[in-house]
């Protein structure tokens, strides 16, 4: 007996090892995200909730809803997410589609669609500021073939939709293959038997699309859609190249009020907007998609 007990306990060390052994993998991005995510942003609440004195207050709240500036930049970025994120979703999943269908020349259009991902934030918007301004290649184009007599103000600070239309173009033609990716990679899941048996029984395209694959892809969906939402609420630079002071979004705020203005707390109440609208946003579509397996837990 004492054999078979000296020879067990090893054993079972072992076995405690390999179950410990996921929580030690997950460590260094649990004290990662702690180190450069949790802590800040518990530093950020503490700017927007604590005056000069380091006394509780919400008047850094107050200073930011009494600027003028903030139901225009309130406004102006749920304009460009209402615009922009369900044009994006049915260009993604288009460019996805056409990917998987794997024809020929498809790797030609991967490198294509990838481009626009190489290009930061500032420079993407200094790119459509030139084909967009009164002398710059659009109007150059379009007065060349005789479509415009003379050229036309896109980026005219009096308007507001030609300011959302155009920060949209640029916004779309810049991170909508963002979310192709994570849809093409949520369609190579999906096994290409279901597809096919779709098909031998009558099932039209579209059909195929709302009966086999949409169900199956429903969880990538969800991630890139919460991605985007997530990052719609920090679009900033493009939104500065395109329009200068004619149009303004909440992170343009929050960076106004702390690089010029220098009052960090209000700056930090701008973030913590953003952070709230960013969490309801992702717990919509989290609600909004949820899986099958999501609802039968719940």
């Amino acid at each position: 007996m004492t054999t078979i007990a000296q020879e067990t306990a090893p054993l079972t060390r072992r076995k405690r090892r390999w179950e410990g052994l996921p929580y030690w993998l997950i460590l260094p991005t649990v004290v990662y995200m702690g180190l450069f995510f949790v802590w800040p942003m518990i530093q950020g609440f503490g700017l927007a909730l604590r005056d000069e004195s380091g006394n509780w207050t919400t008047s850094a709240f107050q200073t930011m809803v009494d600027d003028a500036a903030f139901g225009d930049a309130m406004s102006f970025t749920f304009l460009l997410i209402l615009v922009i994120v369900p044009i994006q979703f049915v260009l993604a999943l288009g460019m996805a589609l056409l990917l998987n269908a794997k024809l020929r020349g498809a790797g030609i259009f991967l490198y294509i669609f990838l481009l626009p991902l190489a290009i930061s934030d500032l420079a993407a918007g200094i790119a459509w500021s030139a084909i967009f301004t009164e002398r710059g290649y659009l109007n150059t184009i379009l007065e060349g073939v005789g479509v415009l007599e003379q050229p036309f103000i896109f980026l005219d600070p009096t308007s507001k939709t030609q300011l959302v239309m155009v920060v949209a173009v640029a916004e779309i033609w810049r991170s909508t293959t963002f979310m192709m990716v994570i849809l093409f990679a949520g369609l190579q899941g999906i096994p290409r038997d279901y597809v096919e048996a779709a098909e031998v029984f009558g099932a039209g395209f579209f059909q195929r699309i709302r009966h086999v694959i949409f169900p199956m892809l429903k969880p990538s969906i969800q991630v890139a859609l919460l991605l985007r939402l997530i990052f719609a609420f920090e679009v900033f630079a493009v939104v500065i190249a395109l329009t200068g002071s004619g149009a303004t979004v909440l992170a343009a705020e929050a960076y106004k009020w702390q690089a010029t203005n220098e009052n960090e707390h209000v700056a930090a109440a701008y973030s913590m907007v953003i952070l709230g609208l960013s969490l309801a946003a992702a717990a919509f579509v989290l609600v909004v998609l949820r899986t099958p397996r999501e609802r039968r837990l719940r």
